[in-house]
Parts: structure tokens; sequence; C-alpha cells
């Protein structure tokens, strides 16, 4: 059992708060067409993830690469370092910050998701079977 609770706003306003902090946020905050430039500082992620409850996670719609990369091209775990959001949250988050690329068919954007990396395996048997091959995709962010 249990139960959800979904706020629609603004995530960086300060008053986008619950008492005990969010289980989960998500953003996805773009304008004509980009992700906003305050979504690639370090020092906004760590002002969200003060609105989250102990262990709550952050997961993002990053939005696309700096420069134009083909999936053919982008085959090593550091191809992160072409989306500044995801640099961003790699800085202010360290070894607390997976990412995975979605395929062109879907779109080109990259997604962020904060904490420790789930057990993939097992993670990947939970969800529908058309989603399992996805899941095994999230790597860890490492700044060099």
């Amino acid at each position: 059992g249990g139960s959800l609770s979904v706020r629609i706003g603004d995530a960086l306003s300060p008053s986008a708060t619950v008492e005990g902090g969010f289980a989960g946020i998500v953003v996805d905050l773009f304008a004509d067409g980009k992700v906003l430039p305050q979504l690639q500082e370090a020092e906004t992620w760590l002002e969200i993830a003060k609105k989250l409850m102990p262990d709550g996670r952050i997961m993002v719609n990053c939005g696309g690469a700096d420069t134009p990369v083909s999936l053919a091209a982008d085959t090593g775990v550091s191809s992160w370092v072409q989306n500044p959001t995801i640099k961003a949250m790699c800085s202010a988050f360290p070894g607390q910050l997976n990412w995975k690329r979605l395929s062109e068919k879907e779109s080109v954007n990259y997604v962020a998701l904060t904490g420790p990396l789930p057990d993939l395996e097992e993670w990947s048997t939970s969800v529908p079977s058309e989603l399992s091959p996805r899941v095994k995709q999230w790597v860890p962010c490492k700044l060099a």
C-alpha cells in the first residue's frame, strides 16, 4: 500500500516545498526549446535537493548535447560531458548521479537520476518487458 501525491509547479520556486520534503522531484523545464540556464549551475541543483526528504531523488530531462552528436559516435560512458546540465549535476552530486541517453527514435535527450545506482538486474526484472533493456542503459556519472 501507500499513496502518491503529485504537485505540479516550479521546482525552482522557494515556495515549492512540502512538510518533510518530497520523495522525488521530476524536472522538465525548458524555455524556447532549451534547458533553462540556471539548470546548468550546480548551486541550482543543491537548492532543489534541499526540498527532498532523506533518500529522496531528482529525475531530470536534461535536454540534448551542446554540440550535435550521432549515437554511432556516442558509445563512450563519458558522452555526458557534452551536456551542460549533467555536468552541473555531476558536480553537485559527486558519486550520486546516474544518466542515460535516450535513443534517437525516442529523442536525443539525456536523462539523469540522483542517488545510488540501483541494482540494474533487479530493476529491469521489476518493470514491463518493453522497458527492461532500457533500464540497463543507466550508468554512473564520474568526474575526471
